[in-house]
């Protein structure tokens, strides 16, 4: 089922249609104060909405832009051409979004929102009254919840033991000490999207030993959850596939919904899951989900919050980056995010908020420059945020091992719905086995793949990207990103995949790229994601001009 309907968001009479210039013009609805860009060009009219498809900012007329033909996004600076409706900046990503431009018979216009279907409305349930103790959530690490619904146990995104990209990412709290067999005895497992984050392949390693027959439920993304399964080595046998937007049945109380996400729908999901007609939405990572309409008032809502999940600006040298650029880069982009979360939350007014999935530390010693300029927001502070704006809100700061009991929630928000773990439970992990993963990584440094040079040319044609107008040098360092004596250093001409010793004569786009030895070698030998290079913090980065490649 994919009904839609439309719906009108700004009339104009036959005079503000007249008055339209040549070129951009903001449009604001007196009735939401929403606003609308309109396009003209010879008599012909475009329109979207003035939201940046990347993470919802607004634009404004771009200074640089000589055409008037270009707007830019005053939270990223992502630039759209209104023209063609192309981002421009990053080039070769997103179209955005067309309004439909219906004429009226005495001159005036409407814009039209063709407004997506909400999946969530089929088959709706009245919500039961819930005993204490029946619907319960325990707050483990990061972004792993476990779900006590009537009978049965579900289990998001299970993190608990390891590091996340690489060695960039270890887990801050400590998970209680039988999260582990919490996992195996889990009726059903959801992983959001394939980041080591949220599908962490030590953990399903000792699931797998247990118990490699639970039901594992994932998106049906583009770009595989499991696509290194059989190469992990990790043997689970129950893996489900599901569609988005359609309830799956668990049994005749609780059911799920997996839903995608609009800016990164090749990777990126996020789930409800209702009990008696009462709904859980955790969005996780997602930017935009489901075209960014979800449920109202649900009665538990969980996000991500914490910012930082990104090598930007803290990898970056040369230029503008120098450390006070990049201080005030890092504070404003965490108070943006903060805003968007806490206006996120106001708008969809859940009866409880969660923040999580953003607990973790770039714990390694030779991480410790990310780590002290890799501020990310606090969990407390948002809550308190949403209290001040949205005050009829109920917050909650997870720690390890605390339970929300949902009927009690609900009851009445005086009635002490929430169960904080012990005193003297260690909340914040002091130990990691950093040699146990870091050794690991580094063995792929004497693979015999890497005594032969033409290992290069290989990896990147096996890759296969290409025909896009980009140099890059590849150097691989030591732990200081010191480049090594006997290490490679290399040229990649993406634009015909050759591998020249020297730079093109032609104007170029520029980025070197120096790793650490060992995560290279270690992603090049396994077929891995760059992301556990870049969101790992595993790099060092400089790029002329200094444009955003997108793809």
């Amino acid at each position: 089922m994919t009904a839609q309907s439309s719906k009108t968001v700004l009339s104009l009479d036959s005079e503000a249609v007249f008055s339209l210039k040549d070129g951009i013009n903001f449009k604001k609805s007196p009735d939401d104060g929403k606003c609308y860009i309109i396009y003209k060009e010879n008599g012909e009219l475009k329109a979207c909405k003035n939201q940046c498809k990347h993470q919802g900012g607004l634009f404004i007329k771009d200074i640089e832009d000589l055409d008037g033909r270009t707007v830019r996004c005053t939270k990223h600076y992502w630039k759209l051409n209104v023209s063609t409706m192309q981002y421009v900046n990053p080039p070769d990503s997103f179209t955005q979004d067309e309004l439909d431009v219906v004429k009226t018979d005495d001159g005036g216009l409407q814009l039209e929102e063709v407004i997506a279907w909400d999946p969530w409305s089929v088959d709706p349930q009245e919500p039961q009254e819930l005993q204490e103790g029946e619907v319960t959530v325990t707050y483990l690490t990061h972004a792993c919840m476990e779900l006590q619904l009537g009978g049965k146990k579900m289990i998001f995104d299970p993190w608990l033991t390891g590091p996340a990209f690489a060695r960039g990412w270890w887990l801050l709290h400590e998970p209680p000490a039988d999260s582990m067999e919490r996992l195996c005895m889990a009726d059903l497992i959801y992983i959001s999207h394939m980041h080591s984050d949220h599908l962490s392949y030590p953990t399903l390693k000792s699931l797998s030993a247990t118990r490699p027959d639970v039901p594992i439920y994932v998106g049906d993304t583009s770009r595989p959850v499991f696509w290194m399964l059989e190469k992990s080595q990790v043997q689970l046998t129950n893996i489900n596939v599901v569609p988005f937007g359609i309830w799956q049945n668990i049994d005749e109380h609780l059911r799920f919904m997996i839903l995608k996400d609009e800016v990164h729908p090749e990777m990126d999901t996020c789930i409800i899951v209702e009990y008696k007609g009462h709904m859980i939405l955790n969005t996780v990572d997602c930017t935009r989900p489901n075209y960014g309409r979800l449920p109202h008032n649900v009665d538990l809502m969980m996000s991500d919050f914490a910012g930082g999940a990104s090598g930007f600006p803290m990898t970056f040298s040369g230029g503008k980056y120098t450390e006070s650029w990049k201080a005030d880069f890092i504070k404003n982009e965490r108070k943006k995010l903060m805003n968007y979360k806490a206006q996120l939350v106001k708008s969809l007014q859940p009866k409880i908020y969660c923040p999580f999935a953003g607990y973790f530390v770039e714990a390694h010693p030779s991480d410790r420059y990310i780590k002290e300029t890799n501020t990310k927001n606090k969990a407390e502070e948002l809550n308190a945020l949403i209290k001040k704006s949205a005050p009829g809100i109920t917050t909650w700061t997870p720690k390890p091992g605390a339970v929300l009991d949902l009927a009690l929630a609900l009851m009445s928000p005086s009635r002490k719905a929430i169960t904080d773990p012990p005193s003297g439970t260690n909340i914040y992990k002091d130990s990691w086995d950093f040699d146990l993963y870091v050794d690991e990584l580094n063995r792929a440094i004497t693979a015999e793949i890497f005594k032969h040079k033409s290992w290069i040319q290989f990896y990147y044609n096996w890759a296969g990207f290409k025909n896009y107008d980009l140099v890059v040098r590849v150097i691989e360092t030591d732990e200081d990103f010191i480049p090594i004596d006997n290490g490679y250093n290399y040229l990649v001409d993406f634009m015909d995949l050759s591998f020249p010793t020297q730079r093109p004569t032609r104007e170029h786009p520029y980025e070197e790229i120096k790793n650490r030895i060992g995560v290279m070698r270690h992603v090049v030998k396994n077929g891995l994601l760059w992301d556990d290079l870049y969101i790992g913090f595993q790099n060092r980065l400089s790029r002329e001009p200094d444009v955003y490649h997108h793809r």
